[in-house]
């Protein structure tokens, strides 16, 4: 656990960033290898299949992890203000409902899989496939979510290592397991899906058992847990804007699956495999933006609106380093980074197109994310979930849609950085109205 109202502000968001930063890297080493492993040992087909389930799977998980985040929010401003007994409430309250969501999001899944992926036109030699990977990687939803609210817990108290060190195991045995099913047992794509998860539930048993034997204060014992109404309703209130929001996200980025899909299955796989690479670009910024809200919350909570304003300058000026470098990388290595996954010259060829575009724009995105964190820090999460409807559904579907009928799937690609750029230009002008500033947990306590 961990004190952010005291201290230099960028070198502790900087500290706090970093272990979550590389958990992150570990955690989508998951997507990577499974698409590494599948575009050079299967082939394109398998391997859009398993970009087609990217999407789909992101609907289905991030109403509930935005919710995840609202109680990561009100735990970090009941500790920043010292109020002990609630934060054991709000963790308790927080398992329970991440066991009840994680049902009823496997029930939903297995059930809806296929009727979704006809619905956004995936190609027929790809839908067996894409169906098969999903009905498999769905049975690790539970132990997902049981990590995820783990990982949560320890965020808002200021403890961004732990989960770190659970990941890189979990990861590596995903590496592991990957390699014997499919080049060993010949499994195909469902051994890719099996792969994670047990390495999913390897990282929630490990996590639970490390958490029982050396914090007994966050100890995990089911039948201990006591649901907390006046708690959920809460982070619900601070949760809700946010999972709308990833909601919507998700939803838009099945309309955009549906687009790319109407330039058949080397785009598919080409663009499965550019988001892939453009996950580890955002999550600098993401991880960032999340150390900054997790500090605002404690600072909030302690009345230190001063150090607030100071925890966003440093973090600008960190994530948009960092989002340099990383431009400068996609750029002049487009083409190898995409034959990392793929020796389809048809694929790296339109994969190309889009390292070449929308890595320019990264200093766009990690200021809009940073901006987002000190609101979403500070309990504000509504106005955010408007804007990133707004740039998404208003601005990025149609410009994408409009732009690929007269340019082809470069156009899609360019609907990306003109999207962000509405985001920022609405993000920095809330933020400089300062309403944000009344939206603290703790005012209403």
């Amino acid at each position: 656990m961990k004190d952010l109202t005291t201290g230099k502000e960028g070198k502790l968001i900087l500290h706090f960033a970093l272990p979550m930063l590389a958990g992150n890297v570990f955690q989508q080493l998951y997507n990577v290898v499974d698409s590494i492993v599948v575009g050079r040992a299967i082939g394109k087909e398998a391997l859009a299949a398993v970009g087609a389930n990217f999407p789909f799977i992101f609907a289905l998980i991030s109403f509930v992890v935005g919710i995840a985040i609202g109680f990561t929010v009100v735990i970090s401003q009941y500790f920043g203000a010292k109020k002990m007994k609630e934060v054991k409430s709000a963790i308790d309250t927080l398992y329970v409902f991440m066991f009840f969501a994680a049902i009823a999001v496997t029930t939903l899944g297995i059930l809806f899989a296929k009727d979704i992926f006809r619905l956004i036109d995936l190609p027929a030699d790809v839908l067996p496939e894409a169906t098969q990977y999903f009905k498999i990687y769905a049975l690790g939803f539970i132990f997902f979510f049981g990590f995820q609210g783990t990982s949560s817990i320890m965020r808002g108290l200021g403890d961004s290592k732990t989960p770190f060190y659970f990941l890189v195991g979990s990861t590596l045995l995903n590496i592991a397991l990957d390699l014997v099913f499919v080049l060993v047992f010949h499994w195909g794509i469902r051994g890719v899906a099996a792969a994670t998860v047990f390495s999913q539930a390897a990282a929630f048993f490990a996590i639970i058992f490390y958490m029982n034997r050396f914090h007994k204060f966050l100890d995990f014992h089911p039948r201990k847990m006591r649901f907390d109404k006046v708690i959920f309703r809460k982070s619900l209130k601070i949760g809700l804007p946010t999972g709308f929001q990833q909601t919507f996200v998700a939803l838009g980025f099945l309309a955009l699956f549906r687009i790319v899909n109407m330039f058949g299955t080397s785009t598919i796989a080409a663009y499965s495999v550019a988001i892939r690479i453009g996950s580890f670009a955002a999550m600098p910024a993401m991880n960032f933006s999340a150390a900054l809200a997790t500090f605002v919350g404690q600072n909030v909570g302690a009345g230190k609106m001063e150090r607030v304003h100071k925890g966003l300058k440093a973090t600008l000026l960190m994530s948009n380093v960092v989002a340099l470098v990383i431009s400068v990388i996609a750029l002049l290595f487009a083409r190898q980074l995409m034959q990392v996954f793929t020796k389809d010259a048809d694929v790296v060829e339109i994969g190309r197109h889009y390292l070449l575009i929308v890595p320019i724009f990264y200093m766009v995105f990690a200021t809009m994310f940073s901006i987002n964190g000190v609101m979403r820090g500070a309990g504000d999460t509504l106005i955010p979930m408007f804007f990133t409807i707004i740039s998404l559904w208003f601005v990025r579907i149609p410009a994408s849609y409009f732009l690929s009928l007269k340019y082809g799937a470069i156009g899609i690609w360019w609907g990306i950085p003109i999207a962000w750029f509405v985001g920022l230009t609405l993000a920095f002008s809330y933020y400089k109205t300062g309403r944000w500033k009344t939206k603290a947990v703790m005012s209403g306590s």
